[in-house]
């Protein structure tokens, strides 16, 4: 089984059409539901602090991955520095908070796309992209010009807007948010959004929608369909289960999921208690029981 690329299929012409589209929300930014509205042509900033041009903490194949990513070569990751979310345990707190990493225009954020395809990764993940979708677009125009044709990987925080996913319609093969809290009141004091159960909701429907449950080739690799992925937090402060029936009942019953047990106190975490202290192993046992009664798939 193997799978054009949806980039490729939607057309040259139209995947520049679209670029354009996401190129000119710039100078009045609405990519991420922060709507911040600044013009970032102009190299004003908005809570993200993203500016112009895309910053790549580093690029290269990634083992670490799910699975259906990683398979024998490699997911082909490119980390974007800063983020929509502020994370209070963030554990890669430098770049997303920093802002670590390095300015690339399009056509070199092109040439790290045609690299990672020529060392043979499976995919081209891109790591926190929602507040460079525009460059991400011009870069993937470059690179689908030059014979790109693997697929793209949206791995983000799961806090988007419906406008930018409408963008990525026809673009991103394979979609793997996180989905962080089901309750409001704790993305606010650990993450800094007031809305974020909500717009993850509506941004995990619109993606399924797009994309429908992962669909594997014959050697198990991932070739579209939705993913996602849940930090399982200490005294359930993300409200698992609550996350966990959504993704069951009114997603897919079918749907790939991360149960994840890396939670461990990072960044500011220190001063959140219960954040100060890492997961006990009966907290991850409790979660990933919810989740095989639920019937859902579940990846390490």
């Amino acid at each position: 089984m193997s799978r054009i690329p949806s980039y490729r299929q939607l057309g040259p012409a139209a995947l520049e059409d679209r670029a354009n589209q996401a190129l000119s929300r710039l100078t009045e930014c609405n990519l991420c539901p922060h709507l911040c509205r600044i013009n970032r042509k102009e190299g004003l900033k908005g809570i993200c602090r993203a500016g112009p041009e895309a910053i790549i903490s580093s690029y290269g194949p990634h083992f670490g991955e799910e699975r259906p990513l990683v398979g024998k070569k490699g997911s082909g990751t490119i980390f974007f520095a800063y983020c929509s979310l502020k994370c209070v345990f963030c554990q890669n707190w430098e770049i997303s908070w920093g802002g670590e990493g390095q300015p690339v225009s399009n056509q070199e954020l092109a040439e790290m796309m045609i690299d990672l395809a020529g060392q043979g990764c499976h995919n081209i993940n891109l790591v926190t992209p929602t507040h460079f979708v525009p460059q991400i677009l011009a870069a993937l125009a470059i690179a689908a010009d030059k014979g790109l044709s693997i697929p793209l990987v949206y791995n983000c925080g799961g806090y988007e807007t419906l406008d930018t996913l409408t963008l990525l319609d026809g673009i991103v093969d394979i979609y793997m948010p996180d989905f962080k809290y089901s309750k409001n009141d704790a993305a606010y004091r650990y993450s800094g959004v007031k809305d974020y159960a909500g717009r993850a909701k509506e941004a995990l429907r619109e993606m399924y929608r797009q994309v429908g449950d992962l669909q594997l080739d014959e050697q198990g690799i991932a070739l579209r369909g939705l993913l996602v992925r849940h930090l399982v937090m200490p005294e359930d402060l993300a409200g698992t289960e609550e996350v966990l029936r959504f993704l069951a009942t009114e997603i897919s019953p079918a749907l790939f999921v991360n149960v994840m047990r890396q939670y461990y106190p990072a960044y500011k975490a220190k001063d959140y208690p219960p954040l100060d202290r890492p997961l006990t192993r009966t907290e991850f046992r409790q979660a990933l029981e919810h989740a095989r009664q639920l019937g859902l798939n579940i990846l390490d």
